[in-house]
């Protein structure tokens, strides 16, 4: 399967550089390239990419708005957005705008081309410096939505094991792992957490991980530790 790519860029020869790093694999193709955020939106929704490769300051439109916008839509493109700043600001508003990775732009290019990878399978990716924040920052309990109580709140509905399984899949625990922790098969572990995700009206366990930290379900507790 060959993945799908949409650069998103203000700068052109930024562009440009991405295209042809990306190109050069075998299993990736470049099928558009956009200069901000509006562009971005429109390419999204006509070329149907499964990885937009995002910046976050753009004109007119930027990067976290449109990744809010690109990933409300049904069958949405995984999202990895790229900052020249590693700013508390970014990496939470991307995630909380449906992003599923946060890297620098001046990481080396196989650190970007597996990032892109793994986003694809529905996994998450931060640079350490970002994880290292994000991880801080929850760890002292701070408001994620950087508005005093304006914090989400536990959605109504939700069975304890429906609750139980969203605590462990932010624990960043596996299937396997998950089974072992409620001595179930991996099967229905499987279906718990779809119709976890159905419920709470989610698109992956990187938004799923995103509102148990927000409800204070769970804290990551080892800096440098992926979610």
């Amino acid at each position: 399967m060959t993945l799908r790519v949409l650069v998103v860029d203000d700068q052109g020869v930024v562009r440009d550089g991405l295209a042809a790093v990306i190109d050069a694999e075998g299993d990736m193709t470049v099928v558009g390239e956009a200069g901000d955020g509006a562009d971005a939106v429109r390419l999204a929704g006509e070329l149907a990419p499964d990885v937009v490769v995002m910046d976050v300051r753009m004109p007119d439109l930027d990067g976290i708005a449109a990744t809010r916008i690109i990933t409300g839509r049904v069958n949405a493109p995984r999202v990895l957005v790229l900052a020249t700043f590693d700013l508390g600001a970014y990496v939470f508003d991307a995630l909380h705008a449906g992003a599923s990775g946060f890297l620098l732009k001046d990481v080396p290019a196989e650190e970007l081309l597996r990032a892109i990878r793994v986003v694809a399978a529905g996994d998450c990716v931060l640079a350490p410096s970002a994880t290292r924040r994000l991880v801080r920052h929850y760890a002292s309990g701070a408001d994620p939505g950087h508005r005093a109580g304006s914090g989400p709140r536990e959605p109504a509905g939700l069975t304890a094991r429906e609750r139980d399984v969203l605590t462990l899949v932010a624990s960043g625990l596996d299937d396997a792992e998950i089974a072992g922790q409620l001595a179930v098969t991996v099967g229905t572990v499987r279906s718990h957490v779809s119709a976890l995700l159905r419920t709470l009206g989610l698109r992956d366990r990187v938004q799923a991980t995103i509102l148990a930290y927000d409800l204070g379900l769970t804290r990551p507790n080892l800096p440098g530790t992926p979610i």
